[in-house]
């Protein structure tokens, strides 16, 4: 070998997993073949996959983003995004319910929580015995979230806590919740993070919201109403708030990136079946070129969304900025989900429209990967922002 060749081979990145994580997705997808086969059933009834997320917990999925001497696995977000894919693929309802937990809650404390407060919350959380919530948005602060009003007010050594928070996942059964709060004047700097357990007097689960997608998964209002949390469930300083929630939402968005490629996956497989049923009288296929054209355009940008997505992945894992590859990556493969997710229920016809198939599921449960985490238009505002910074 020359050695133009040699060098030529050494700058050529290595785009498949390692061994390691090839094992990993393939349990992974042994644990969708065996606890995920309800999917149906949960959107219908609908009802929190409780034993699908008990199992999830018994394989050590909720814990992929836990240092290992605090009980979990440190398989990192890279991990995290090859699970989530997988499992949103059969079930976005628990996909999001271990997104959540993994990515906003446990990597959040993990990086912010002094060591004595992860020795409190983590043990309970990576077995699963606590489910956590993240809880930002609130009726007049949805894109704007500095402009929250719930408030914390310092009273000796407890804080004292007013207001609702909106459209939280998994609500209604979370035992934890990271709260962002008012504890100042100031309209960024102001802001604060708490950590505030649901048997707190005072802290109640207000109404259940009635979706169009991600039926089984528990999407709330919470609700505080003089409740004292001790003053030493405070994350970081007083102020960090803000930028704890930014640095967050990094990693959450790549959790619904990994959704998002999970239900456009689905959906393009259920197109591939489709048009390989179609056949002429010789058995030969005969599937008409619009749809294989279709297929095709989606199948290529899934490959190449995937890989936008593991590089803002591998990027946070070295422990680098990657706001604006995380917002590409979420951007990029919410619009994709609900462009092949619209395509499956047009190729399939009254089988995807019906409910006779996955496909009418699946254009529901897209939906909502365009707004949570960032609306697509935020995200484009943020990519911008960091293109210009």
């Amino acid at each position: 070998m020359s050695d133009t060749t040699t060098s030529a081979a050494a700058q050529v990145s290595d785009f498949r997993l390692t061994p390691e994580l090839v094992e990993f997705q393939q349990m992974i997808r042994d644990y969708c073949r065996d606890h995920l086969g309800a999917a149906d059933v949960v959107d219908r009834e609908p009802r929190f996959p409780r034993e699908a997320v008990r199992a999830a917990a018994e394989k050590g999925l909720l814990c992929t983003t836990v240092a290992k001497e605090y009980g979990g696995t440190d398989l990192g977000n890279l991990a995290s995004c090859v699970m989530l894919e997988e499992i949103n693929s059969v079930c976005a309802s628990t996909g999001v319910t271990i997104s959540v937990h993994n990515s906003l809650v446990n990597s959040l404390l993990g990086k912010w929580c002094t060591d004595e407060q992860k020795r409190r919350w983590f043990p309970k959380l990576v077995t699963g015995e606590w489910l956590g919530a993240y809880c930002l948005s609130e009726a007049f602060s949805g894109s704007d979230a500095a402009a929250l009003r719930c408030e914390a007010k310092r009273d000796g050594d407890h804080y004292v806590l007013n207001g609702a928070k909106l459209w939280i996942t998994t609500g209604s059964e979370a035992e934890l919740f990271v709260v962002f709060v008012r504890t100042g004047e100031d309209r960024v700097k102001g802001i604060s993070a708490i950590v505030a357990e649901a048997s707190l007097p005072g802290v109640s689960v207000g109404k259940k919201e009635r979706k169009l997608g991600l039926k089984g998964s528990s999407t709330t209002e919470i609700v505080f109403e003089d409740a004292r949390v001790p003053a030493d469930c405070l994350l970081g300083a007083e102020g960090e708030g803000f930028k704890i929630a930014l640095d967050t939402l990094d990693g959450g968005r790549l959790g619904i990136a990994s959704q998002a490629l999970g239900i456009a996956r689905a959906s393009v497989d259920l197109i591939r079946g489709h048009l390989g049923q179609q056949k002429d009288h010789k058995g030969r296929p005969n599937a008409s070129q619009p749809d294989q054209w279709q297929m095709a355009d989606l199948a290529a940008d899934l490959d190449a969304y995937r890989l936008l997505t593991w590089r803002a992945a591998v990027m946070r894992d070295r422990g680098e900025r990657c706001g604006t590859e995380s917002a590409m990556a979420k951007s990029c493969t919410a619009r994709l989900a609900n462009r092949a997710a619209r395509a499956a229920v047009s190729i399939l016809g009254q089988g995807g429209a019906s409910g006779a198939t996955a496909a009418e599921r699946l254009l529901r449960d897209a939906r909502i990967t365009e707004i949570y985490e960032g609306a697509t238009d935020i995200q484009r505002l943020v990519i911008a922002r960091g293109l210009l910074a």
